[in-house]
């Protein structure tokens, strides 16, 4: 069975916004943290907009990491999207807790949901993510998108925490199980 993986880019206080984000300069470890990400994925989830982002600039791109996550099997949750144009990918069809449970039934190696705000949290109201991995910026924003759905809390049990020498600190979260 695979897993669900959310990985995100956040503040200290829970915005996954990176426009908002404070600068932080890119460096070595946040680039291993990525690489890992990428070596454990087998496929993204991604929502609409996030998918336009990442096909409108990923394809462009060259090199090893480049290749390798082109190369990964998309899944796109969409009502508006009739296509897709950048391969692999695949629409997916019906309700989304109902798509994902069945996703995750299948082979093919973890999935990582990147970005897509609003999928992630319908992710998580309905207990269907495994892990987060968030890379936590060193600031407060004070608003913009939160992560985590503000209907009902969030329980979480931390697998990992990294501390990066530009201040970002790598967090893995376990959600616990309602009940």
């Amino acid at each position: 069975m695979r897993k669900l993986i959310i990985t995100e880019f956040i503040s200290v206080d829970g915005i996954a916004e990176v426009e908002k984000l404070p600068n932080v300069t890119w460096n070595d470890e946040m680039n291993a943290f990525k690489e890992d990400e990428l070596a454990d994925s087998g496929a993204m989830l991604l929502g609409r907009t996030t998918y336009e982002i990442f096909a409108g600039s990923w394809p462009s791109e060259t090199g090893d990491f480049a290749d390798r996550f082109n190369a990964l099997p998309k899944f796109v949750a969409s009502t508006s999207l009739k296509e897709l144009d950048w391969k692999p990918g695949q629409l997916l069809a019906g309700p989304l807790p109902e798509a994902v449970a069945s996703l995750k039934r299948t082979n093919g190696g973890n999935i990582y949901v990147h970005g897509s705000l609003s999928i992630a949290r319908q992710l998580l109201s309905h207990g269907l993510v495994d892990r987060l991995r968030l890379l936590v910026y060193p600031g407060a924003v004070g608003q913009g998108k939160p992560l985590f759905p503000t209907e009902e809390p969030v329980a979480l049990e931390l697998i990992s925490a990294v501390p990066f020498s530009n201040g970002v600190v790598a967090l893995e979260y376990a959600p616990v199980a309602k009940g």
